[in-house]
């Protein structure tokens, strides 16, 4: 089975992740609503089961609870995939939403890194600051050891943009973790 739990305690958070590759329940819980939007809509394009119990420091603003969580939901992906043996190992998906178009390229590769090309006109979604979409895909990306290139190519409405980009990261990680009998490295392992 390829699904992972993880939790973390911190000063400023308190988080629980159970993620599941091939699907599942959808239960997000962040204390900030247009998050919860977002991580429910990236589960359900990326066909996971996803479960996040998120509690932080809200009263500061939301910078913790959203990058502390793609800190353990990249700790939850990178664990779920094990050895990363049968996978397609790439994905790539474009996602229009409105005016918006959103690309997302993604590469299991075991080398974390993030490519973020994104500009929010409007700063705020409800309560959540549009700047934090990269922190949570950068803490994403090297918490789960994966190489993710995201760009929103045009687009004027942040809500547009924001979810554009997490279905686009969903959708390509949903083709990128689908089984495959092909050959995804020379070297003959993903590290």
């Amino acid at each position: 089975m390829r699904s992972a739990q993880v939790n973390r305690t911190t000063k400023e958070t308190g988080i629980s992740v159970f993620l599941d590759l091939d699907g599942g329940e959808v239960d997000i819980s962040t204390g900030i609503g247009f998050f919860d939007h977002m991580l429910t809509a990236f589960a359900v394009h990326g066909g996971f089961g996803l479960t996040v119990k998120t509690e932080g420091d809200l009263e500061v603003d939301c910078h913790h609870t959203v990058e502390d969580t793609g800190i353990v939901l990249g700790k939850a992906l990178d664990k779920a995939l094990g050895d990363k043996t049968g996978i397609r190992r790439f994905g790539s998906f474009f996602v229009p939403m409105d005016e918006s178009l959103s690309l997302a390229s993604v590469d299991i590769s075991g080398r974390p890194y993030l490519v973020f090309n994104a500009d929010f006109p409007q700063e705020k979604c409800g309560d959540y600051d549009c700047c934090m979409t990269e922190e949570f895909m950068r803490a994403l990306c090297f918490n789960s050891k994966i190489t993710l290139h995201l760009s929103c190519l045009y687009g004027s409405n942040s809500h547009h943009i924001a979810e554009s980009l997490f279905k686009a990261a969903a959708r390509a990680l949903r083709e990128a973790v689908s089984l495959s009998d092909a050959q995804v490295s020379t070297k003959g392992v993903i590290d």
